[in-house]
């Protein structure tokens, strides 16, 4: 018996009986019926291993104007800018090949042993990065250190967004997976959120002058606890029906058969699935990280605004948008992937240029209604796509398929969004190019999300239905069983 089938063997019991006493019956022992405190304690466990993740990179982004000052001494202070946007973007640079080694390891061990570990090793690379000596302390090894634990935090977090997502999703009932997907990218407003209020507490406190000496070490020394926090919920996690019942098939076969496919028979057998996702991951993280992680970098930058001030504004946008994430994962549900992700690229394409206008009126007022422009339809994004995604793929290849698209993807485009847009911003002189660029992207992601097939309600490719009751669970046998009768 797979680890972690107990608890569900009362409800396999069950099934057998119903089906014994009523011969001719659907077998509904191929149905999945979920126990809802599992499912959420699931959701609990990879939520706040998002959030940590997300909060790491929010604090880096958050921090970045004083991490150039810290690491990259230098009389250009755009040079000093762009430096410290550089070691951000190189921890996605690593991300392919944290996904191309924690993905296709989750499909073939197991996805709750792969979260643990990046859980580890993500705490461990941030927590690091707190206790490095400045530049002018020990010069050169100072950014070269930086950098090190810098991939390393890339390299782990190859294997979380694809094993969180995947875990969710193998977990959580067909007609309710875009409500607990949702709580994943809660997860990552829940991170940046803290991380933006840690930094924004710590720079009133300290001010710029405490915060260059000493105050920026402690939100990256945070990630320790948090750290553990989230391996203990991990470890006592059970895995995934779809990934025991996969396990439970793999038994009957020859080794081969049963093996998980490795990177190469991934790309050859996927491809065409792994070119949608990474199209839609693109548009996707383009978006995401121009308001999430860009946007406070470009009031200080670009606006003059204290540093605190931006990043206050930022907190309540995504606040706001934390009150509704669920709502739209609830209403994916019920009217599907596709019209959430088409709203949400739409409405990029269309309100990206008028809200960057907004905001560079410069007041209060003017910043935040431009936030809230952008921040609409990336809700509709961040309640959506943590569904959508793994849907994609079969249960086989459903963690090394996703890792890989979703971290190519992200390197490609996500974690450089800060860099290109400052350097798209220097460039060409223009305060808009941030809206072009963001307008560009979610116009390729429109194609992209015409080119998907709706999953919203159905079973996962390559697992059986899974249900919240067993009620549900006869009602869909019946169905089954009438749709095979009607074949016939």
């Amino acid at each position: 018996m797979p680890p972690g089938a107990g608890r569900h063997a009362a409800l396999h019991r069950a099934a057998e009986r119903r089906r014994a006493a009523r011969p001719g019956r659907a077998d509904v022992t191929d149905i999945t019926v979920t126990d809802e405190r599992l499912v959420r304690r699931a959701v609990k466990a990879a939520a706040l291993g998002n959030a940590m993740e997300w909060f790491d990179f929010g604090v880096y982004s958050y921090l970045a104007v004083v991490i150039g000052d810290v690491f990259f001494p230098s009389g250009d202070g755009v040079v000093r800018l762009l430096s410290s946007l550089a070691t951000f973007a190189v921890a996605f640079l690593v991300r392919p090949l944290g996904g191309l080694f924690f993905g296709p390891l989750g499909d073939r061990v197991g996805r709750k042993r792969v979260l643990a570990l990046t859980m580890v090793l993500m705490a461990a690379g941030t927590f690091a990065i707190g206790l490095i000596p400045s530049y002018a302390v020990i010069g050169f090894w100072a950014p070269v250190l930086l950098i090190g634990f810098r991939m390393l935090q890339g390299f782990s977090t190859g294997g979380e967004y694809g094993g969180a997502s995947t875990f969710i999703a193998e977990y959580a009932p067909d007609k309710r997976r875009g409500y607990y997907g949702s709580f994943l990218e809660f997860g990552t407003l829940a991170g940046y959120v803290g991380a933006a209020g840690l930094v924004t507490v710590m720079s009133t406190w300290l001010g710029g002058d405490g915060m260059r000496e000493w105050g920026w070490r402690v939100p990256f020394l945070v990630a320790g606890p948090l750290g553990l926090v989230g391996l203990y919920l991990r470890l006592r996690l059970e895995e995934t029906p779809a990934f025991r019942k996969l396990a439970e098939d793999s038994a009957s076969r020859t080794r081969q058969e049963a093996e998980a496919p490795g990177p190469r028979e991934i790309f050859r057998t996927q491809w065409r699935r792994l070119t949608l996702c990474v199209v839609l991951a693109g548009a996707y993280g383009i978006t995401d990280y121009m308001l999430l992680s860009y946007l406070p970098t470009y009031l200080t930058d670009r606006l003059g605004y204290d540093e605190a001030h931006g990043i206050v504004i930022l907190i309540v946008t995504m606040l706001l948008l934390m009150c509704v994430i669920t709502l739209v994962g609830r209403l994916s549900d019920r009217a599907g992937r596709k019209p959430l992700l088409m709203a949400g690229m739409g409405g990029f394409v269309v309100l990206s240029v008028p809200a960057f206008l907004l905001i560079g009126q410069g007041g209060v007022v003017a910043v935040l209604g431009g936030m809230l422009l952008l921040g609409l339809p990336l809700v509709c994004l961040l309640g959506t796509m943590s569904a959508a995604l793994p849907a994609l793929f079969p249960t086989r290849v459903r963690y090394g398929s996703l890792s890989i698209g979703y971290n190519v993807s992200t390197s490609l485009f996500g974690g450089t969004t800060p860099l290109i847009t400052t350097g798209l911003i220097h460039a060409t002189g223009s305060d808009l190019a941030p809206a072009w660029y963001a307008a560009g992207a979610a116009l390729v992601g429109v194609a992209a999300v015409a080119c998907m097939k709706e999953t919203a309600g159905r079973p996962l490719e390559g697992s059986p239905p899974s249900v919240a009751t067993e009620e549900e669970a006869e009602e869909v046998a019946e169905e089954m069983a009438a749709a095979r009768a009607a074949s016939v």
